[in-house]
């Protein structure tokens, strides 16, 4: 899911509710994604953060190189 606050809010919100987290990054749009290590995690997320979720299309930053190192 997206949301619209800085990783360390959406990491305080997941300890704050018991939720792990599975990967999280900012997104260079503004914001982050955040992807739970449970559905019931994520559920629960989604409904305390739903003034937070960012609808639509979002643009994330490129994590692998373009070339192989090899």
């Amino acid at each position: 899911m997206n949301l619209k606050m800085t990783v360390s809010e959406a990491t305080a919100r997941c300890e704050s509710a018991s939720v792990g987290i599975s990967a999280i990054e900012p997104l260079a749009s503004g914001g982050v994604r955040l992807v739970c290590m449970s559905s019931d995690g994520a559920d629960l997320i989604r409904s305390k953060c739903k003034s937070k979720l960012i609808n639509g299309e979002v643009t994330r930053e490129r994590h692998r190189p373009t070339r192989s190192h090899w």
